[in-house]
C-alpha cells in the first residue's frame, strides 16, 4: 500500500515536471507568435504595410527583434534597488507559467487536475499585481510608480466583477474543477446559458491584461512606459513575455468557461483532437484582444475606475443572483 502511494506521487511530480518544462518550451514560442499576429492584425486594420521583408511575410522579423533584446544592455539605475529591481521581471512572468498547471487542453490533457484549479488562477493572477507594483517601486521613479499604482487599482477593481461571472459558472456546474466546467458543456456552451457573465469576463478580462482601451498603466503619452520605463534588455522582455503570456491564460480560461473548452461546437467535428478546439478558440480571442487595442481609443483613468465600481461589478450582481434564483426554482 505504501509502495503503491509513494509511486503514484513519484508519476505525479514527474508529470508536473514534464508538463512545467513543455510550459517553459511553449510559452516563448507562443509569445513570438502572438507578437507576430498582433503587428500584422495592426497592420490591416491600420493600413500600415509593417515589417514585410524580414522573411516571407515579415515572419523572422519578430525573431530577429527577439534576438536583438537579448543582446541589449542590462541597465540597473542608479537609485533603483539593486534586490528588487532585477527581481521583478522573473517575479511577473512565474505565476503566469504556473496557471498552465490546471489548464485541461484536452480530455486528459493537463498537468494536474486540481478540485480549485479556477481559483488557484485568479490566486497566481493577485502575485503577477504584486510584482508589478513591486516593479514599478523599485525602479525609483515617478513614472514607473504611478503605473504600478494605476495596474494594481485597475487590477483590484476588475478582478471583483471578473470572478462574479466566473462564479455564475460555478454555480450551473458545483465545481471549480475545470475540466468538470468543460465537460457540463458537451451540449451546450454556457456562453448561450450566461451570456450577460461571459460578456462581463471577456470585458474584464482585457482589462485584467492591461490591454486598450484600459491601458491605462502603460499610458505612452502620460507615464512614458508605465511601470517598466527603466528596464532594458531581457528584464523588459520579461514583461513583454508576461503580458502576452497572460493574455493567453485568460483567453484559455474564456474558452473553458464559456466556449466549451476542448468541446466542438454542437457536437460538431468529432474527429478533430480536443486541443485542436481549444486552442482555435484560444486564439479567436485573442485576435479579438488585438482588434480592441487597434480600434478603440484609451479611456480616461476615472472613466476606468467608474465603468468597473458602477457599471460591471452591479452587473455582475445581479446576473449572480438571478443565477441562483433560477438554479433554486429548477
Amino acid at each position: 500500500m505504501t509502495e503503491t502511494v509513494a509511486t503514484s506521487a513519484g508519476s505525479d511530480w514527474l508529470r508536473i515536471i514534464i508538463g512545467l518544462v513543455v510550459v517553459l518550451i511553449f510559452a516563448p514560442l507562443n509569445a513570438l507568435l502572438l507578437v507576430w499576429l498582433e503587428r500584422k492584425v495592426a497592420g490591416h486594420i491600420q493600413l500600415r504595410l509593417g515589417p514585410m521583408e524580414v522573411g516571407p511575410h515579415g515572419l523572422l522579423q519578430t525573431i530577429v527583434d527577439g534576438i536583438k533584446l537579448l543582446g541589449k544592455e542590462l541597465i540597473t539605475p542608479s537609485r533603483a534597488d539593486r534586490i528588487l529591481f532585477p527581481l521583478a521581471p522573473v517575479l511577473v512572468f512565474m505565476p503566469v507559467l504556473l496557471a498552465f498547471l490546471v489548464l485541461p487542453f484536452g480530455p486528459q490533457l493537463v498537468i494536474r487536475e486540481m478540485n480549485v484549479g479556477l481559483l488557484l488562477i485568479f490566486a497566481f493572477s493577485t502575485f503577477t499585481v504584486l510584482a508589478i507594483l513591486t516593479g514599478g517601486w523599485a525602479s525609483n521613479n515617478k513614472y514607473a510608480l504611478l503605473g504600478a499604482i494605476r495596474s494594481v487599482a485597475q487590477n483590484v477593481a476588475y478582478e471583483i466583477p471578473l470572478l462574479l461571472a466566473a462564479m455564475a459558472v460555478v454555480f450551473m456546474v458545483r465545481s471549480f474543477n475545470l475540466s468538470e466546467i468543460v465537460m457540463a458543456q458537451h451540449r451546450v456552451w454556457f456562453i448561450f446559458l450566461q451570456p450577460v457573465a461571459g460578456l462581463i469576463f471577456f470585458i474584464c478580462a482585457t482589462a485584467e491584461t492591461n490591454r486598450a482601451p484600459f491601458d491605462i498603466p502603460e499610458a505612452e503619452s502620460e507615464l512614458v512606459a508605465g511601470f517598466h520605463t527603466e528596464y532594458s534588455g531581457m528584464r523588459f522582455g520579461l514583461f513583454f513575455l508576461a503580458e502576452y503570456t497572460n493574455m493567453f491564460i485568460v483567453c484559455a480560461v474564456a474558452a473553458t468557461l464559456f466556449f466549451g473548452g476542448w468541446h466542438g461546437p454542437f457536437g460538431f467535428g468529432l474527429r478533430i483532437p480536443g486541443v485542436v478546439w481549444f486552442l482555435l478558440k484560444t486564439y479567436v480571442l485573442l485576435f479579438v484582444l488585438m482588434w480592441f487595442r487597434w480600434t478603440f481609443p484609451r479611456v480616461r483613468f476615472d472613466q476606468l475606475m467608474n465603468f468597473s465600481w458602477k457599471v460591471m461589478i452591479p452587473l455582475s450582481l445581479v446576473n449572480l443572483v438571478v443565477t441562483a434564483a433560477v438554479l433554486k426554482l429548477l
